[in-house]
């Protein structure tokens, strides 16, 4: 039987060679016909810690690896636009854009 491959978005790459994907499903509902989106979270196994938060990456499905982590990343299709954030707890530049 062949693995199930979905894609989905880096949203937290936080722990040790372990990134968390969301990935998103549109499908009409069955009596309504209205568009509707399910989004599922799933931990996946980043082995040269390349993942960064906003990635569009490719997973696959493998053996467990831990108590939550049954998915493997195996490629990058889309960096994330590199932002300038300002680290937790740092108040943003004066000349940020909206500033008076």
């Amino acid at each position: 039987m062949p693995k199930k491959e979905l894609v989905g978005r880096v949203v937290s790459d936080k722990m040790d060679k372990t990134v968390v994907v969301l990935v998103e499903r549109r499908f009409p509902h069955p009596l309504y016909q209205k568009v509707v989106t399910k989004r599922k979270k799933y931990k996946a196994h980043d082995r040269n810690n390349e993942c960064r938060v906003g990635d569009l990456v490719r997973i696959r499905e493998s053996r467990p690896l831990s108590k939550t982590k049954r998915w493997v990343v195996i490629e990058i299709i889309e960096r994330a636009r590199d932002r300038e954030l300002p680290a937790r707890g740092e108040t943003p530049p004066a000349d940020a854009e909206g500033a008076v």
